[in-house]
């Protein structure tokens, strides 16, 4: 099945905790960052640096917690190169103490600008695979992502990429889609092409300030029209070449498998964030008070990830749907897609519409019949490649 193996989904594991090490510390100042902010949750600290002493005991309770052989860790910010070389290796040496012989790999999610030699030596002899940040060619990226002095920061991410392939590090590519560079669907997908990125995440930018929509947000219309023009090029020749995290997950809800990525999922909850200090939240986008589970210094993950608030908070994804999304034809390819942009209303007047509703539905409209093409293939234990020569011969 042409799906984005590389890509290690949290719904293969029964708990998944993303780990801060120096909660929203971040060295650049990208303008439509949602997690800058949460800085004021712990204005008081003065120090959002995980501690050792918390580092042992989520290593040790995240390993014990897994019912499988192998156990995933990820590492995210703010930026989690804040933290240094040597406390990677300390978690590593955690991660062995306790492993007992378990598979353990790392995810660690990073803007690119502070990778060194040291940096990269240290992730290819720890096997990490390291996700980057990065918004498309330049004059994408420079728009939003620059630093604390206002500079751009793409050719420090694009030095940190030759770093990493210097040393044979594998990486794959997140990109934010926003309302500039969601004009430039191709010369987006083809910069990532011409970069040997076979793996390819983007996700939408809808973010609220001061209650009213962003200015950067990306529309539901171009949304929709940026998934299908790059669709219209990968499913003509790109399949089983290059994997889009969208397009593997359309394709795995049409067959009734985990699609692999939380906003196309039924439900949600699966995958829970846990501070610099031991608070653990419902998930990375609902950090507030609110959806606080508790602190590691007092209840265990196992009980946080598996209390009755949390459960709620993973079913409610689907139960709070609106009546328009039940009569929906496509409600089984995103259900919803992510609670956080539920900001919209229905025509009738309904809350918690997704605020890329159109866009999405458009996208599903488009690609059914390729999906469906691709579907048969694979329930009849062939390539969805085919679908290349299919539409070669006019087939499709």
């Amino acid at each position: 099945m042409a799906t984005s193996d590389s890509f290690i989904a949290p719904f293969a594991f029964p708990l998944y905790v993303m780990l801060k090490p120096a909660g929203a510390v971040c060295n650049l100042r990208c303008k439509y960052c949602y997690y800058l902010e949460k800085k004021n949750l712990y204005s008081r600290t003065g120090n959002y640096l995980l501690s050792d002493e918390l580092l042992e005991r989520f290593i040790r309770q995240y390993i014990e917690a897994q019912t499988m052989n192998e156990v995933l860790f990820t590492w995210h910010g703010g930026e989690a190169l804040m933290r240094n070389v040597g406390f990677y290796q300390k978690a590593i040496d955690l991660q062995r103490r306790y492993g007992r012989g378990r598979r353990i790999d790392n995810v660690l999610q990073t803007n690119g600008t502070l990778l060194t030699d040291e940096w990269c030596r240290f992730f290819k002899e720890n096997n990490f695979l390291i996700g980057i940040s990065i918004d498309g060619p330049q004059h994408c990226h420079d728009v939003y992502r620059k630093d604390r002095e206002g500079r751009p920061s793409f050719y420090k991410v694009m030095q940190g990429i030759a770093l990493l392939k210097k040393y044979g590090v594998e990486f794959n590519i997140m990109g934010v889609v926003n309302d500039y560079n969601a004009d430039y669907p191709l010369e987006f997908y083809r910069f990532f092409k011409e970069m040997e990125c076979h793996y390819i995440q983007f996700s939408p930018i809808v973010e609220t300030v001061n209650g009213k929509l962003a200015p950067w947000n990306v529309t539901a219309q171009k949304w929709g029209d940026f998934l299908i023009a790059i669709f219209d090029e990968w499913v003509r020749q790109d399949v089983g070449i290059y994997y889009i995290q969208y397009f593997d997950s359309t394709l795995a809800n049409m067959v009734g498998k985990n699609p692999g990525i939380c906003t196309l999922a039924r439900t949600c909850g699966h995958a829970g964030v846990m501070e610099f200090n031991g608070d653990v939240y419902s998930c990375d986008h609902f950090v507030y008070p609110e959806y606080k589970l508790g602190n590691i210094n007092t209840h265990t993950l196992v009980k946080m990830m598996y209390s009755e608030s949390q459960l709620k908070f993973g079913t409610d994804k689907y139960d709070t749907l609106p009546r328009q999304c039940f009569e929906c034809p496509y409600l089984s390819l995103c259900y919803g897609e992510c609670p956080k942009n539920r900001i919209i209303q229905t025509e009738q007047g309904e809350p918690r519409l997704n605020y890329l509703c159109k866009g999405y539905y458009a996208f599903f409209d488009y690609v059914a019949p390729y999906m469906d093409f691709m579907k048969n293939e694979l329930l009849n234990c062939r390539p969805p490649s085919n679908i290349m020569q299919a539409i070669k011969e006019r087939r499709l």
